[in-house]
């Protein structure tokens, strides 16, 4: 837990702009099977969005296409440094009840870590003969 989380991360995002709307949002979650996407104004992060935000939404499916991902994602967000500590994630997932948190390095949005990553980091670790 004592690495850095950059060497975890996720760096090859896929993004979305305010101006967007929940189709795009849409299409990436499904066709990526991911479930957080980040919202950036140039490399800003500005915002989040996640399959949980368009679950509790009410918005119906056919107006995706006039919902601005504005309207819709999280813009009071934890983040991390690229040099927090692997712990520093897994601590704010239990604590929060997170899934993911955006990396961001002097305002730029520069990766992500999921609950996901922490797990495998730490499986991969125990038992490296299976990497």
């Amino acid at each position: 837990m004592n690495d850095v989380v950059s060497t975890i991360m996720t760096k090859d995002l896929l993004t979305v702009s305010p101006s967007d709307n929940l189709n795009k949002v849409k299409e990436i979650l499904i066709n990526h099977r991911i479930h957080h996407v980040p919202v950036v104004e140039g490399k800003k992060l500005v915002g989040l969005v996640t399959t949980y935000d368009l679950f509790k939404l009410e918005v119906d499916h056919k107006d995706y296409g006039t919902t601005k991902v504005s309207d819709v994602m999280t813009k009071k967000l934890a983040f991390i440094e690229p040099g927090d500590k692997v712990g520093t994630a897994a601590e704010i997932f239990m604590e929060h009840l997170f899934h993911a948190v955006p990396v961001v390095q002097d305002g730029d949005l520069v990766g992500i870590v999921t609950s996901f990553d922490v797990l495998k980091y730490e499986y991969n670790k125990e038992y490296p003969a299976r990497n």
